[in-house]
């Protein structure tokens, strides 16, 4: 069984960064491609990154291109999202989760993720 677990979330000014890391356990992890996706309060999860299982392929949502950066080193399990610019509207608990087909995934559906970490939270406010 494939475990995920989500950190480095927190509070942070408008315009700062903060780098978010999803470790995976039980299972290698370069045989999923991994998404970010977030969830704001009374809205519908939504996709945020996807990179594909050899990190050959990457995808993001238009509200982030040009801030978000997703990487991945299979040798330690772990995949991060260094997020840049941020705006008070990227407010949301942000979630890792594993897709093992990888093309929904990079299509940023969440109904192609077979795994979920429990998530992070990131607040952006002055």
């Amino acid at each position: 069984q494939l475990q995920l677990v989500e950190s480095g979330g927190g509070l942070v000014q408008p315009g700062g960064s903060l780098r978010l890391s999803c470790v995976a356990s039980g299972r290698a992890l370069d045989y999923y491609a991994i998404g970010w996706f977030r969830q704001a309060p009374g809205k519908e999860r939504e996709g945020v990154s996807c990179i594909s299982d050899n990190g050959a392929e990457t995808n993001y949502a238009d509200s982030v291109k040009g801030r978000f950066i997703v990487s991945r080193d299979n040798l330690k399990n772990t995949v991060t999202l260094q997020m840049n610019g941020l705006k008070p509207e990227d407010t949301a608990v942000y979630y890792c989760g594993a897709d093992p087909g990888g093309r929904g995934c990079l299509s940023l559906s969440r109904y192609a993720i077979n795994y979920w970490g429990k998530g992070t939270p990131v607040t952006v406010s002055s």
